[in-house]
């Protein structure tokens, strides 16, 4: 019989991944709470509704890569592609529009149909911050200090680079469309399949563009600078003075537009060299009309996600096994000691762990291949005793520890 494999885009996180995996999200729901985001955790299935009428109909999520299908009810849901509209359909299913602003940590898994490569899987995981109810530039500096904060506490912030950009207003972005859209008709001939349906449906989409011959064209394009309001011109010099106050070095990039329709005003994306061609960690922006097309009042908000996955890559190392205290009894009555002595110091946040069978001789093998840096043995002497043989396996000393205090011995 045929072995069973994972589906095709979806993978296990074992031993070391497992561990990279829970580093990085431990280390960012430290930061975060820190910051002042509380955890939020939403379903990974929601109304397909959720996703298309927030994502916009032309994005690429909504059109090729959602997981959509009816349940057995008829109701069309979808596996979550990402989790900022998610987090906005929950704040306003729970009511909380009236208390703003609200900061939102999140982590899990998220799914999109396309194709697998390095750092990216069809079940992938995020972690991502948000603000909702804030329109100050500060929000959009700070949520961004944050991220860079993450990467920081995560040793991997030096291999990476943040690039800003605004997308400005809505009145900024009529004017700039129409500049760009008069731009690439002169170009349209030698633009790619993909850029030349971008220019119908979603024109900004063209900025962002990987092939070689878009991105030659599009180098002369014009940015959205010389279209900003006075409004949405103070907006964007607000948040650059707010990170060189955070110490958040950056670079201006005009050609980072995000891949989906809520954004406006800032963008921004944390990019490295180490992973390749997909060198995005990090990335988002500001997202004004999404709570309202959730069914909410006008809500201001702003926030990034980045990918768990390629946060592991990045790791200079795998964060260690946890090394376990070996528990080894020496015949039948001490193994019944040995239960209430693993009982005890697990109790005392001391990993315990005991082979089931064999002598002492298998037992003190399987302590050594599961990494164990002492060994707990008690004999028929020591049970006599009330004590136990406490014995450091990486230098041999060995001394007798009264069992009443091995959970102090060893706690420390």
């Amino acid at each position: 019989m045929t072995a069973l494999q994972p589906v095709r885009g979806m993978r296990d996180l074992i031993g070391e991944d497992a561990r990279r995996h829970r580093h990085v999200i431990e280390t960012a729901r430290r930061v975060a709470d820190l910051w002042g985001f509380d955890a939020w955790e939403t379903p990974v299935l929601e109304d397909t509704r959720v996703f298309s009428r927030t994502l916009g109909d032309t994005s690429d999520v909504v059109t090729k890569e959602m997981y959509s299908f009816e349940d057995r009810g008829g109701d069309s849901v979808t596996l979550r592609p990402e989790n900022t509209a998610g987090v906005c359909r929950a704040l306003v299913s729970n009511g909380l529009t009236q208390s703003l602003p609200q900061k939102v940590f999140y982590a899990g898994p998220m799914f999109r149909y396309e194709r697998p490569q390095k750092g990216r899987y069809r079940q992938f995981h995020q972690i991502g911050i948000e603000t909702l109810g804030a329109a100050e530039p500060l929000a959009d500096a700070e949520v961004i200090a944050c991220g860079f904060e993450i990467l920081t506490a995560l040793g991997v912030a030096e291999g990476t680079v943040l690039e800003v950009n605004t997308l400005g207003d809505a009145e900024s972005r009529a004017a700039y469309r129409a500049a760009l859209v008069s731009f690439l008709r002169q170009h349209e001939a030698s633009l790619s399949e993909e850029s030349r349906e971008r220019l119908a449906r979603n024109p900004l989409r063209v900025l962002d563009s990987k092939d070689a011959k878009d991105r030659a064209i599009v180098a002369d394009a014009p940015d959205i600078f010389a279209h900003l309001t006075d409004a949405a011109r103070a907006h964007w010099e607000g948040v650059l003075a707010a990170l060189d106050a955070f110490g958040v070095p950056h670079r201006v990039n005009p050609r980072i537009v995000r891949g989906l329709d809520y954004y406006s005003h800032t963008a921004f994306e944390f990019v490295t060299d180490r992973l390749g061609a997909q060198g995005t960690v990090m990335a988002g922006g500001r997202y004004d009309g999404l709570v309202e097309e959730m069914g909410g009042p006008p809500t201001p908000s702003v926030g990034w996600a980045a990918g768990i996955e390629r946060l592991a890559m990045l790791l200079a190392e795998a964060p260690p096994a946890p090394s376990p205290v070996a528990v080894i009894p020496v015949g039948e009555a001490a193994e019944k000691v040995a239960l209430s002595v693993m009982t005890t110091l697990r109790r005392a946040g001391v990993r315990a762990e005991m082979a089931f069978r064999g002598n002492l001789k298998r037992r003190m093998e399987r302590a050594n291949k599961t990494g164990a840096r002492t060994a707990v043995i008690l004999g028929e002497a020591e049970l006599a005793a009330g004590t136990a043989q406490v014995k450091d396996l990486r230098s041999g000393a060995q001394e007798a520890v009264p069992l009443e205090a091995l959970a102090a011995r060893l706690g420390g």
